[in-house]
């Protein structure tokens, strides 16, 4: 059917789209950390949960999904958080027909928990202080103990918890902190912010 009729047909069938406000889980294929990623990089995942609109499936469970890396910044040694930008660009149906998309990242669940999502759009790591403490408090106790069974006094045993304090700072500080990383498996909640027609 051509013209007008088809037209007709095709508005009375209401046309299939995602709709505006959409929610669909991502599952990724492969595995990215700003360790090694760099703008360009590709990113795939698939659909873990379907879209419906109008009482019917607009987009299947297991639909490929594909981005690209736009940021990726590492860890600093002394500050800084790791950062990692995607963009999402298109969406392949199983009929093999690639749809142009552009949703919003909402949120990524992963092994870090710590890893969220700012109202950009980013990927960010947590904070490491907590860790940090926890280490120099670790070298600093054992620093102690060396220093007490060496000399057999107290005055040793806070020479050796000063000496091990250092080590563990300077651990601290020549160790970068944690790297954003989405493994394979994890998920990726987007959401569409206009409609975007399918067929």
């Amino acid at each position: 059917m051509r013209g007008p009729i088809a037209f007709l047909f095709a508005f009375s069938l209401g046309a299939a789209e995602i709709p505006q406000g959409s929610h669909v889980l991502l599952k990724m294929v492969n595995s990215i950390s700003t360790r090694t990623a760099s703008a360009g990089d590709y990113v795939y995942l698939t659909t873990a949960t379907p879209i419906v609109a109008n009482g019917g499936v607009v987009v299947p469970v297991g639909s490929y999904v594909q981005g690209v890396v736009t940021q990726s910044t590492r860890s600093g040694r002394v500050k800084g958080r790791a950062e990692l930008s995607i963009r999402i660009e298109s969406l392949t149906l199983p009929s093999g027909k690639v749809v142009k998309i552009a949703p919003h990242l909402q949120s990524v669940d992963s092994e870090a928990t710590e890893q969220k999502v700012d109202k950009e759009g980013a990927v960010q790591q947590g904070g490491s202080k907590g860790t940090d403490a926890a280490r120099i408090a670790t070298t600093g106790g054992m620093g102690a103990a060396i220093g007490g069974m060496a000399d057999r006094s107290w005055k040793g045993a806070g020479i050796g918890a000063g000496a091990g304090g250092a080590v563990g700072l300077a651990t601290v500080l020549l160790t970068r902190g944690r790297e954003v990383e989405l493994r394979q498996g994890a998920s990726v909640d987007v959401t569409f912010e206009r409609p975007v027609p399918v067929d």
